[in-house]
């Protein structure tokens, strides 16, 4: 099994990372670009069938070690 796990910065968080994006797509000639924000796209490999016990592993690894929960969130899926 594999987790796909995406974290991003909260909506209310300030994303300087996502605004310089947003700058440099506006100077590029890109017209319509609204907020960006700039995240992290994690890949774990899992051993196991058991879907559900790799489900709860994984939102607990997100929410204690690979995000922040005060100012970022995270989705994940398991495949």
């Amino acid at each position: 099994m594999k987790a796909k796990i995406v974290i991003t910065p909260k909506k209310a968080v300030l994303d300087p990372q996502g605004k310089s994006v947003q700058n440099a797509l506006e100077h590029m000639g890109y017209i319509g670009v609204g907020a960006v924000h700039v995240g992290k796209y994690i890949e774990v490999e899992l051993s196991g069938t058991d879907k559900e016990a790799a489900h709860k592993q994984i939102d607990d690894a997100c929410h204690k070690i690979l995000s922040n929960p005060v100012i970022e969130d995270y989705r994940f899926e398991i495949e």
